[in-house]
């Protein structure tokens, strides 16, 4: 099972990564989400405490789909 920390930086790092690649700015998606440019860039930097429906909205705004995975005992 992966530690929530790497989770997080992998979250992060993905999300930052699409917004790049769209060539959007932090400020530019927090509206189009219709979060706070603080809680984006957060997000991005792993912070372990955001709330997980701002994350969604960030999320679909860049045209992504948040999906669980059960995962079988190791």
């Amino acid at each position: 099972m992966k530690e929530p920390t790497t989770a997080t930086a992998g979250i992060a790092t993905t999300l930052q990564a699409r917004r790049k690649s769209l060539g959007v700015t932090q400020a530019q998606l927090a509206d189009l989400a219709g979060v706070s440019p603080k809680f984006v860039y957060d997000l991005e930097k792993g912070k372990p405490s955001v709330s997980l429906d701002r994350v969604l909205l960030v999320i679909s705004a860049l045209g992504l789909s948040f999906n669980l995975e059960i995962m079988a005992n190791e």
